[in-house]
C-alpha cells in the first residue's frame, strides 16, 4: 500500500505543475487509483505475452479507450509511466491511447447517434429505448516490440 501513495503524492504533483490546475491530494488519490489498478492488470497481460513470445523488450502498447470508459487518458498514462519503469521488459515502454467514441442505439428507430452529446434520449425520436453500442471499452489494441 506504500508504493501506492508514494505515486500518487507524485501524480498529484505531476499533474498539478503540468496542468496549471489544483486537485486535493484526496480527491487526485480517487482519481489515479481505479487507473493504477487498471495498468497493474495491463502490466501483467503485456509481460505474460511477451514471455510467451519470448520477446525481451516492449516498446510500446496500444490502447483502446471507450469515451465513457470512466478511464481518464492522461492518468493512465501517467500511471504506466511510473508501473512500466519497474519492469526491465517495459522499461521505457509508450503508452499509446485512442479514444473509441461512444455511439448509442436507438431500439425504436434504429439510428445511432453520439451518446455524449446527446445522452440516453434518441435525439431522432426521443425514445428511452436505447443501448450503448461502443465507447465503454478498455482493451489492449496491440503489443509492439
Amino acid at each position: 500500500m506504500a508504493f501506492c501513495l508514494i505515486c500518487l503524492n507524485v501524480l498529484v504533483k505531476s499533474f498539478s505543475v503540468r496542468n496549471n490546475y489544483q486537485l486535493s491530494p484526496l480527491n487526485y488519490q480517487l482519481l489515479t487509483v481505479h487507473e493504477l489498478g487498471i495498468v497493474f492488470y495491463i502490466v501483467k497481460d503485456v509481460k505474460q505475452v511477451a514471455e510467451e513470445n519470448h520477446v525481451e523488450h516492449v516498446s510500446s502498447v496500444v490502447m483502446d479507450i471507450g469515451e465513457v470508459s470512466t478511464v481518464v487518458p492522461h492518468l493512465l498514462t501517467d500511471c504506466w509511466r511510473w508501473a512500466a519503469d519497474k519492469e526491465d521488459i517495459l522499461r521505457g515502454c509508450e503508452m499509446k491511447v485512442n479514444t473509441i467514441p461512444a455511439v448509442t442505439l436507438c431500439g425504436d428507430c434504429n439510428k445511432e447517434y453520439e451518446t455524449v452529446r446527446f445522452g440516453k434520449i434518441c435525439p431522432y425520436c426521443n425514445s428511452k429505448n436505447t443501448w450503448l453500442l461502443r465507447g465503454n471499452e478498455v482493451e489492449i489494441n496491440s503489443i509492439i516490440v
